[in-house]
Formats: structure tokens, sequence, C-alpha cells
């Protein structure tokens, strides 16, 4: 790819007193690219994020995010992008349109765009009749769904997705993944964390961290081709042992 990454990362390093959590991170992420970040717990990976989405900042590096610099214009990157956590950050108490509605009126929203768009992806979702259902009343699938779409509604440049499938089967995790590629196919850059590796041959590239460090980056064809492996879980084995 030859545009202008959407995320930049040179030589990241974030320390916690003598421990280094990320050790001299490189890496870029493009338009439209669905990037998997992977690694074993502890490897770093949280920490990385945190820094990407402006909730922490790096002790030493260069690292711009949608055209911001992780220094100091971080209120300004937590404005452009889009997140979604493994609790799926939905408020159980209130209705799946308060839930929309409350996180569009966060990002800017004006009352008029969040109802009409809201009626057009309920619509489009075949859900418009549990609009006023409580989030604590559906299942956990479309809890899932809504989340995401939820963090999406403001059309982000970037979403992140800290392990959003856990937990789930894997059918409404495939369904899961149609919303990750319509919102690639948008032009929403999706950066993914996930521990199913089946999940990261889904990715256009996905990099592997390992105490620290990025140990391995590439698309997952050329990754199962380098280690001589079936499939991205073999890959995943080999690196991190």
């Amino acid at each position: 790819m030859t545009q202008t990454p959407i995320i930049s990362v040179k030589n990241l390093n974030k320390k916690f007193g003598d421990f280094t959590a990320n050790d001299n991170l490189n890496f870029e992420v493009y338009k439209g690219e669905i990037f998997g970040f992977l690694g074993a717990n502890g490897a770093g990976k949280t920490t990385a994020l945190r820094i990407l989405c402006g909730l922490s900042k790096p002790t030493s590096g260069e690292i711009n995010i949608a055209g911001f610099d992780a220094y100091k214009q971080t209120e300004l990157i937590k404005r452009h992008i889009g997140y979604m956590s493994q609790k799926f950050s939905l408020y159980e108490d209130l209705t799946v349109f308060e839930n929309i509605r409350l996180y569009a009126r966060i990002y800017g929203m004006k009352s008029k765009e969040i109802k009409e768009k809201t009626t057009k992806i309920l619509d489009e979702l075949n859900f418009a009749h549990a609009r006023n259902k409580k989030i604590k009343d559906i299942p956990l699938g479309w809890k899932q769904k809504l989340a995401f779409l939820t963090a999406i509604f403001h059309n982000p440049k970037i979403v992140f997705l800290d392990e959003p499938t856990g937990g789930v089967d894997p059918i409404t995790r495939r369904q899961f993944w149609d919303l990750i590629y319509k919102a690639a196919d948008e032009g929403i850059t999706v950066f993914v964390t996930t521990h199913y590796m089946d999940e990261a041959e889904y990715c256009d590239r996905v990099s592997i961290m390992d105490l620290g460090k990025i140990v391995a980056l590439d698309t997952p064809e050329n990754l199962m081709k380098t280690y001589t492996a079936k499939n991205m879980d073999e890959v995943f084995i080999k690196i991190a042992r």
C-alpha cells in the first residue's frame, strides 16, 4: 500500500518503572484495513491499545492516530475513533435506543440524525422491534452486534475492538465479522485484538506480540508460509513458545 497510514507507530516504548511493557514497537495501519493485534496475556497488547486510543501516553516514540499526536492531542484522538471492549460497554438498564443516543450525543451528533440513523440500522438488522427493550433483556449475540454498531455510529476513522467476541458461539462470531467487513468496506479502519486464531485469518494483516515486542507482522497467508503452518493457531504456537 502506498497511501498515508491512518495509524503510524514508530519506536513506541512504554515503561512502568523498570518494567518495559512495550519495547520499540513499529507498525502502520491503513484506511479500511482490518488489522489484527495478537499476543498472549501479558504480551503488552492492552498497554499499546490504551496508548493508541488516547487513554495513556507513551514513554517515548512517535505515534500518530488519525492525524493526531498521541502526546498532545489525546482528546482529538478520542473524538475520531470508536472503541468496543470485551464487556461491550453498553448500559444494561438503558434501552437499545437510549444506549445509541447516549454515545451518539457524546460524539456530538444531532438528535434528528441520531433518530434517522438508528431507525435505518435497526431496520437493516431486522431488530427494530427491540428498539425500546432494555439491554439486559436481549441475547448476548445481539448485545455484541449493538455494541459494535454503537462504536461506529458516529462514523469514526478507526474503531478499536478489544477481544470483542469473547463468550459467544461460532455462528454469532461469524455474523459479527460480517459487520466488521461491512465497516471496512465503508472506509473505517478496524484494529482488533483477539484470542481466537481463526479470527486472525479474517484480518488483512496481523502483528504478533511476545514479551512486549512485535515478533511477527504480515498477512496471515505469508505468516503461514513463513512458519510452515496450516493455520494461524500453529503460527502463534511456534512464535509464542
